[in-house]
């Protein structure tokens, strides 16, 4: 077990053989809010997994309560466009999709982008967020599980791209410095880019559900369930 070595990560080899990679999203206080560090960590850990050779197979999960809850809007609220757009802000979020290995991402709860307030502050009742659950894996956290070669989805998993009720939209996949990326291929891949900054959802969500549905989900914020 390396979860020792981890903030927000636990880590283990599991399975009969031991050549299951196990990676569990462990930042309860956040839902899984996906900050800097923990995807830092992420990128360390599957690199650490790729290159183990008693690996043959990885699975990322968060808990029951949310997969992941979307990028994370503290973090982000005090930046400018152009500090997003020159700092490569999410650059390195597509480490899930570049991974040799196949990666399972097992899913419950919510993926959203809008991670909820702690336990003791009210939810707050905004017209465009109240119908919103506090537990929530939906953008950035739904983006995570598509870059992911598999989805294991459980009853209760909700998937949603509910940017638009904070006045944006999904971002598109950012290319790594001077690299070439895919145009075709399948939903994990790297892909086609406008350097901005994002993870995909825009394209990936098109890709999984089609252009209607994907359409109907980013310019409502409405979930789909498993």
């Amino acid at each position: 077990r390396a979860g020792a070595a981890f903030q927000y990560l636990l880590v283990q080899k599991t399975g009969a053989q031991k050549n299951v990679g196990l990676i569990q999203l462990n930042r309860p206080q956040a839902l899984n809010a996906l900050c800097e560090g923990l995807m830092a960590e992420l990128r360390r850990a599957l690199e650490a997994m790729e290159s183990d050779p008693e690996v043959g197979a990885i699975v990322l999960t968060g808990s029951q309560k949310a997969f992941a809850a979307g990028a994370d809007i503290k973090e982000m609220q005090n930046k400018t466009f152009q500090e997003c757009y020159n700092g490569g802000f999410l650059a390195g979020w597509d480490k899930v999709s570049i991974v040799r290995k196949p990666i399972i991402a097992a899913v419950n709860g919510y993926a959203v982008s809008v991670p909820p307030p702690p336990p003791c502050t009210p939810w707050p009742r905004h017209p465009l967020t109240h119908h919103l659950p506090p537990p929530s894996q939906l953008g950035g956290g739904c983006e995570l599980a598509m870059m992911c070669d598999i989805i294991y989805a459980g009853e209760k998993a909700q998937f949603g791209q509910p940017e638009i009720l904070l006045g944006t939209i999904p971002g598109e996949q950012q290319a790594p410095a001077g690299g070439s990326i895919h145009t075709q291929g399948s939903l994990s891949e790297p892909l086609p880019s406008l350097n901005a900054p994002g993870a995909g959802g825009t394209q990936r969500l098109t890709r999984a559900v089609g252009k209607s549905l994907a359409m109907e989900m980013v310019l409502t914020g409405d979930r789909i369930s498993a």
